[in-house]
């Protein structure tokens, strides 16, 4: 009734080679990505990678019109102490470095840049003398991000706030 060695083996055997197969082929058939897979992880990657550039981007423009605004003002500052030291706002952003008139109050340098330092987007800074927007006799600003004078993204000195 029993059964002998061999024949235990052969019984045993059979099916345990047939299971081992089957797990072979499994692994086999799973041992990469399908191309949709591949197509879907790329598509969540770039949506996202769009996204982070945008954030950025507004973060990087907001950053660059508060450094122009910043150093308007500091400019402000310097031609303000040049009037009080020789009564009358200086003719040129050089004026803030150089003496003008080796007789006057030249206190200066009232800045340490150059004399017409550049703003976020390469352009130089602009200075009036009068000025048209303000009573204070002159005036400063940056082109903005356009490069154009006149038209609303310009950041200046009649400027209470940078997001005007």
């Amino acid at each position: 009734m029993g059964l002998n060695l061999i024949e235990w083996e052969t019984y045993f055997d059979k099916p345990m080679r047939i299971m081992e197969k089957n797990r072979r082929n499994q692994c086999r058939k799973r041992g990469g990505f399908t191309l949709l897979e591949v197509m879907i992880v790329l598509f969540i990657l770039i949506t996202l990678a769009a996204m982070a550039i945008v954030a950025v981007q507004g973060t990087r423009n907001e950053a660059s019109k508060r450094a122009a605004f910043t150093y308007v003002k500091l400019l402000d500052s310097a031609v303000k102490r040049y009037e009080i030291d020789m009564g009358r706002p200086p003719e040129s952003l050089a004026d803030l470095q150089n003496a003008p008139d080796p007789k006057g109050g030249w206190g200066g340098p009232y800045i340490e840049d150059t004399a017409n330092p550049l703003d976020p987007w390469g352009s130089p800074y602009q200075y009036a003398v009068p000025g048209t927007r303000t009573s204070r006799g002159y005036e400063i600003w940056s082109f903005g991000p356009d490069r154009t004078s006149g038209t609303d993204d310009d950041i200046g000195s009649w400027m209470s706030r940078y997001d005007e």
